[in-house]
C-alpha cells in the first residue's frame, strides 16, 4: 500500500529499537495498581535452580527516573500467556502469536510516543526535569504533555495490538468489562497500567488458547475507547491527533484515536433476494439499490464517501409498514447487493443485525452492545450495513413506564450514534430502522432516520399476479394466463408513478394543510411559499422541527442524485471503484441533476405524510389505551358498589 499525502511512514528501524524495552515489560515488571482492584493471583515465572531471571528493563526516557524493582509477585505476561494451557509444557502458535504482536504493538507504541516527544518539545522538557531546571512557570505544560503522550501511546499500543490479532481472530467473543487501570502520569506508568489490567483480564477470561486472542483483543478494544473518551478533555494533543503514521510492514495506519483493526467481513448465511424478487415498494426498492452502490463510492484511502460530502447520501433510513408487505426481503435483497458488490471489488463486507436479543437484564449490558454493534458498522475499515430490526420493541420511547431500563439505554447510544455531537457520516456504511409500529419509537430517535422507506407491500393487481407467481415457483402446471410477468416491477417506470403521487398529501391532516396554503399563496413555486407550507405543517404537529426540515433537504439532495450508478461500474472496478477520490468527484458529478420545485413538493409531502402516518396511529393508541383504562376503572366501581350493598 502506497503512502497517501497525509501520512508518514513509521520506520522499522525506529520500531524494532524498542523490542529490547518492550519485552522486558512482558517478561516481568512491579506494578501497584491504584483504580482497578486485583481480582487475579499473579503468574510467577518458573525458575530452574541457580539459573537467574532475564535482566529487567530500566528506562532510560530522559527526564523520568524509573527503578528495576520488579518482585516474583509483578507482573509477568509471558507467564501468563504460556500459562494459557496447564497440559502443555510447550509454548503453542497462538501462544508465541500473542506474545509476539504484544511485543511488537508496545514497540509501535513506545516509537510514536518517541515521535510525539519530539515534535511537541517534551524530550527539551524532560531533560530539564531530569536536571533539576525545569521553570516553575511550564511544569503545567509539561504534566499536560505527559498525560497527552501517555493517553496516544496507550491508544497505539491497544490499537496495534487488535490490529496485529486480528487475522488470528475465531469466532470466539470475550466478555472483560470496561478498562479501569488507564494511568496519565506518563507512558511508561500508562503502559505498565494496561499490561497489569491485561494480566488481570487473561487470569480471569483466558482458559484456552482461543480464548486468550479472543481476551487480548477484547481488552484492547476497551482501553481504546476509555483512551479516547479521556483524550476529548485532554490538552496538547495536536502533536498526536494531527499526524498519519503508516507502518508498512502491518499495512497499519495510525489516525489519532480512531481504531485502525483489520477489517474482517461478516460470513453472511441468510437468503439474498434479487431486485425482482422485491413485489411493489418501488420507491424503497429503488432507493435500497442505489444507496447499494453509493456505498460503493467509498474511498478507503481518504476514508470518505463522494456522495458524503456532495449531499445525497443516507446515513440512516427508516422502513415500516403493515407486517408482512416485505421490510425482511428489502433487507435480504439490499444486503445481496452490497455483497456482491464487496466480492468483486475485494472489499471487506460487515452486515450486522441489532434484535430483542441483545436486550439485557444487568445494568449497562444493553447499552455496551448497543456501542459494539454501532462500533462494528461504523469501522472505516469495511463497507457496513446494520439493521435494527422492530426497532420499536428494542429502543424505548422516553419516558415511558412500561420500557426497560435496558431498552432506554439503547435509545440513548442510538440517538447519540446517529445525530450526536460526535457523529461523523463516511459514507462507508449505513444502519436501516424498521418497525410495523414506527409510531412507538420514541419521536427524536425516529426523525434520525434521514431517509424514509415506506414498505406497503404489493398494491396492484400486477403486483399480485408477479408475487403470487414469484411465491409459486416451478414446480406446477398452472398457466400464466394474460400477463406480462414482472414488467409492473420495472423499476424506473414504477418510480415515476410512485414519486408523482406525491405530488399531492396522501394523509387526511397533511391533505387539509396543504390545500389551505394552496389557497392562500396559490402554486408552491417559490422558496418563499414552500417556507411557508413548512410553518404550516409545524403548526399542525409540533413535533415537525427543524431536523424534519433537514432530513427533507437530504432527501432532495438525494433526488438530486437521481442516478443509478452504471451497473458496469459494478462489474469491473478500474472503471470508477478503484479510481481515486477526485476522479470519483468528477465521475460523479457529470451524472448529477439539477434541483426542481416538483422534487421538493414530493419530498416534503413524502416525509410529512410518514409523521402524519405515525402521529395519528400514536395518538390512536394513546386513546385506545386510555379507553380501556376507564372501562376498568368504571368496572372496578361497580364491583366495589355491588360488594358493599
Amino acid at each position: 500500500m502506497s503512502l497517501t499525502s497525509d501520512q508518514m511512514e513509521l520506520r522499522e528501524d525506529e520500531i524494532r529499537k524498542h523490542y529490547a524495552a518492550a519485552a522486558a515489560m512482558l517478561e516481568g515488571f512491579d506494578h501497584t495498581p491504584r483504580i482497578a482492584s486485583a481480582q487475579a493471583e499473579t503468574a510467577a515465572p518458573e525458575r530452574s535452580v541457580g539459573i537467574g531471571t532475564r535482566r529487567r528493563f530500566r528506562s532510560t526516557t530522559p527526564g523520568l527516573v524509573t527503578r528495576s524493582t520488579a518482585r516474583p509477585e509483578g507482573v509477568h505476561l509471558v507467564a501468563r500467556i504460556e500459562g494459557a494451557d496447564e497440559d502443555d509444557p510447550l509454548t503453542s502458535p497462538l501462544q508465541a502469536t500473542a506474545q509476539h504482536s504484544l511485543r511488537r504493538a508496545l514497540a509501535i507504541a513506545l516509537a510514536v510516543g518517541e515521535a510525539f516527544t519530539e515534535t511537541s518539545g517534551l524530550t527539551d522538557l524532560k531533560r530539564a526535569n531530569l536536571a533539576g531546571s525545569l521553570d516553575a512557570a511550564r511544569k503545567g505544560e509539561f504534566t499536560e504533555l505527559l498525560a497527552a503522550e501517555a493517553l496516544a501511546v496507550a491508544h497505539v499500543f491497544a490499537n496495534a495490538a487488535v490490529s496485529l490479532l486480528a487475522p488470528h481472530a475465531s469466532e470466539t467473543q470475550a466478555e472483560v468489562g470496561e478498562a479501569e487501570e488507564l494511568l496519565t502520569d506518563n507512558a511508561p506508568l500508562a503502559l505498565h497500567g494496561a499490561l497489569w489490567e491485561l494480566d488481570q483480564k487473561l487470569a480471569l477470561h483466558a482458559p484456552d488458547d482461543t480464548a486468550l486472542i479472543a481476551v487480548i483483543s477484547a481488552y484492547g478494544e476497551q482501553l481504546m475507547e476509555k483512551a479516547a473518551l479521556r483524550a476529548q478533555n485532554a490538552a496538547r494533543l495536536a502533536p498526536f491527533t494531527g499526524a498519519v503514521w503508516h507502518v508498512e510492514a502491518d499495512d497499519l495506519t495510525i489516525r489519532g484515536f480512531e481504531a485502525a483493526s483489520k477489517a474482517k467481513s461478516t460470513t453472511l448465511t441468510m437468503a439474498f433476494k434479487k431486485p425482482h424478487e422485491v413485489v411493489g415498494n418501488h420507491i424503497a426498492k429503488y432507493q435500497a439499490m442505489r444507496l447499494a452502490k453509493m456505498l460503493m463510492a467509498y474511498d478507503f484511502d481518504r476514508r470518505l464517501n463522494p456522495f458524503a460530502e456532495m449531499g445525497g447520501f443516507i446515513f440512516t433510513f427508516m422502513g415500516d409498514g403493515k407486517p408482512g408487505t416485505g421490510k425482511t426481503t428489502l433487507i435480504q435483497m439490499m444486503a445481496g447487493l452490497v455483497n456482491d458488490y464487496c466480492q468483486v471489488a475485494g472489499y471487506p463486507f460487515r452486515y450486522q443485525n441489532f434484535g430483542i436479543d441483545n436486550i439485557d437484564s444487568y445494568q449497562g449490558k444493553s447499552g455496551q452492545n448497543a456501542k459494539s454493534f454501532i462500533q462494528n458498522v461504523l469501522d472505516p475499515g469495511v463497507i457496513g450495513f446494520g439493521t435494527i430490526d422492530d426497532i420499536d420493541q428494542i429502543a424505548g420511547k422516553r419516558g415511558d413506564r412500561q420500557s426497560s431500563a435496558g431498552q432506554q439505554e439503547v435509545t440513548a447510544v442510538f440517538m447519540e450514534a446517529f445525530a450526536g455531537a460526535n457523529t461523523v457520516v463516511r459514507g462507508n456504511c449505513t444502519f436501516g430502522m424498521f418497525s410495523n409500529y414506527p409510531e412507538n419509537v420514541d419521536d427524536a430517535l425516529r426523525q434520525r432516520a434521514g431517509a424514509r422507506f415506506l414498505v406497503d407491500g404489493p398494491q396492484t393487481r400486477e403486483d399480485y399476479i408477479d408475487i403470487l407467481t414469484l411465491l409459486m415457483g416451478k414446480n406446477h402446471e398452472v398457466p400464466l394466463g394474460q400477463h406480462d410477468l414482472f414488467s409492473a416491477q420495472e423499476i424506473k417506470r414504477a418510480v415515476a408513478r410512485s414519486f408523482e403521487a406525491h405530488n399531492q398529501p396522501q394523509e387526511p391532516g397533511l391533505a387539509e394543510v396543504f390545500g389551505r396554503v394552496h389557497d392562500r399563496v396559490g402554486t408552491l413555486d417559490t422558496l418563499a411559499k414552500l417556507g411557508t407550507y413548512l410553518k404550516a405543517i409545524q403548526e399542525a404537529d409540533e413535533r415537525f422541527t427543524g431536523r424534519a426540515i433537514k432530513n427533507i433537504t437530504d432527501a432532495v439532495k438525494v433526488r438530486a442524485m437521481d442516478f443509478e450508478l452504471p451497473d458496469e461500474w459494478m462489474e469491473n472496478p478500474d472503471l470508477f471503484l478503484f479510481k481515486d477520490y477526485d476522479a470519483k468527484c468528477a465521475m460523479i458529478s457529470d451524472l448529477r441533476k439539477p434541483i426542481t420545485t416538483e422534487m421538493v413538493i414530493q419530498e416534503i409531502n413524502r416525509y410529512a405524510d410518514s409523521e402524519f402516518r405515525y402521529a395519528d396511529k400514536s395518538d390512536e393508541g394513546a386513546i385506545d389505551n386510555m379507553v380501556r383504562d376507564f372501562g376498568r376503572q368504571e368496572e372496578a366501581k361497580r364491583r366495589y358498589l355491588e360488594g358493599k350493598s
